[in-house]
């Protein structure tokens, strides 16, 4: 890992998730990129400047300003001693932090996150979500402040098909980061019920691929995924969810939902998703 991305609106949230990046970075020596997205009033924009916003007097007034703020919040004392960079960028906050991620080749993105509820969540979502669905790197969301960002128990959550097999490489590498025990569950729903054999087998059958340490296995019954991940988290108080995302969008978003993107809006534990 070389290059950390986090989005900044300079809100508690975004503070949380630099925090957890900050320590991160020290112990991978990792670089820091802090972005912050300008999604300028639409009443501001003269239409005759449209083609050239990044050089219009209103662009140019509300960029000061994100660097007057972005000169303060790195006298954080959490970033002592690690390398930052600051970026203030003009474009849809989703689509310009994963834009920005390609451009700058980043190995992972962490952001805070408030959540999404009701109507909000179904046919909006938080820009996190949105991220999370469309992002090519791991994205790890955090929500509350860590004193230390610490990951000694690691729920890894999975239907532990071949398609998450060939990314789970990624998933071991960062729980090594932390030298983090991990907990391999399978949620079991009446919805999509499978045997005890047949899913033992199947767990089995992708662990063997790994060399891995130190690991449990666990066969969870609950009403749905999303419950059964955040029940079992809770029952062993593990630090971290990890999983994949298929990162669905749309009509299948709002039939068949995405278990990491609800993940994200519902979890109080820090999640990191590996997109498949």
């Amino acid at each position: 890992m070389k290059r950390i991305l986090v989005p900044i609106d300079f809100s508690k949230e975004a503070e949380y998730a630099a925090k957890v990046a900050a320590s991160i970075a020290r112990k991978t020596k990792s670089e820091l990129y802090l972005l912050h997205m300008l999604e300028l009033p639409v009443n501001l924009i003269d239409p005759a400047e449209i083609s050239s916003i990044n050089t219009g007097p209103q662009a140019l007034f509300y960029m000061k300003q994100a660097h007057e703020k972005f000169d303060q919040f790195i006298q954080l004392p959490f970033f002592k001693g690690i390398k930052v960079i600051e970026s203030v960028q003009f474009s849809m906050a989703f689509a310009g932090i994963i834009e920005e991620s390609k451009n700058h080749k980043i190995d992972l993105i962490v952001m805070g996150s408030q959540g999404a509820t009701g109507l909000q969540e179904m046919f909006i979502g938080s820009n996190t979500e949105k991220v999370v669905r469309r992002s090519h790197v791991p994205v790890l969301v955090v929500k509350t402040e860590m004193e230390e960002f610490k990951v000694k128990d690691m729920v890894y959550a999975s239907d532990f098909g071949d398609d998450c097999k060939k990314e789970f490489q990624k998933v071991l590498d960062f729980a090594d980061i932390f030298g983090a025990k991990i907990h391999f569950l399978y949620v079991n729903t009446i919805h999509n019920f499978n045997t005890t054999k047949g899913i033992t087998e199947k767990m089995n059958d992708f662990i063997t691929d790994f060399k891995i340490k130190d690991f449990t296995t666990k066969i969870y019954n609950d009403i749905s995924v999303e419950n059964g991940i955040l029940n079992y988290t809770e029952d062993i108080n593990a630090d971290l969810i990890a999983l994949n995302t298929h990162g669905r969008s749309g009509l299948a978003r709002l039939f068949s939902g995405s278990v990491g993107a609800e993940l994200t809006n519902h979890a109080i534990k820090p999640v990191i998703t590996f997109k498949v």
